[in-house]
């Protein structure tokens, strides 16, 4: 288990959450924030002061709004504030270190204008574990696929680096930063094992290269 990780048994009943169209946190990644809203300040200031710990979610589209805002996806990812920094213009920049996935089991009322969320972590235990290598990745197709995807959009990357880079930690990294529509992060964030996670994220690379299209029905996000 990772420094400063608590144990499954000691993870938090309820918890903030700040709802993010497009923003993936998965376990083990590192999210860079720049807060800057009040209601989000009071959150990170909140979360601060006890635990350092708050939830990444994303808005779902087309869900209907409710009292709080904006319909939810039910699975979000915990994440632990690892670093903070003020601004002279009183913003946040912040890094949240993915912890674990949860189920919303039951939205909370809004607090200093935050959204929190009673948390269900069943299931999700192997979070809390090292970051799981995907076995059998074909590494040369995901990086064709890759190359094509960051030609289609033109995006530079260093390839140097992108090589020397572990299995494991590519998938990672691709999933949270590569600009794939909420519907197919979700989807990633919600792949049930390391060979799911990255056989999809070939396959989106592979669509989003050849003008996109839809997950197969069983991939798509619940």
């Amino acid at each position: 288990m990772a420094a400063f990780q608590p144990e499954f048994s000691a993870l938090p009943p309820e918890i903030a959450v700040f709802p993010l169209p497009g923003a993936l946190l998965l376990p083990h990644g590192r999210l860079p924030l720049n807060i800057f809203e009040p209601r989000y300040l009071a959150m990170t200031q909140d979360s601060l002061a006890n635990g350092r710990m708050f939830g990444m979610i994303q808005p779902r589209p087309g869900e209907p709004r409710g009292p709080n805002g904006p319909g939810l996806y039910r699975t979000g990812c915990l994440g632990r504030l690892s670093s903070f920094a003020e601004t002279e213009d009183g913003r946040l920049l912040i890094t949240l270190t993915g912890m674990i996935r949860f189920r919303v089991a039951e939205e909370l009322p809004l607090h200093r204008g935050y959204r929190r969320v009673r948390a269900d972590y069943a299931g999700f235990e192997a979070d809390l574990g090292e970051l799981a290598s995907p076995s059998g990745l074909d590494r040369p197709t995901l990086l064709a696929a890759l190359r094509s995807f960051f030609k289609a959009r033109s995006i530079e990357a260093n390839w140097e680096a992108v090589e020397q880079t572990s299995d494991a930690t590519l998938v990672l990294t691709l999933a949270m930063i590569c600009p794939f529509e909420v519907p197919e992060k979700q989807a990633l964030l919600e792949a049930a094992t390391a060979e799911a996670r990255a056989a999809m994220l070939v396959a989106l690379l592979e669509m989003g290269a050849h003008g996109g299209g839809d997950l197969p029905a069983g991939q798509r996000p619940s």
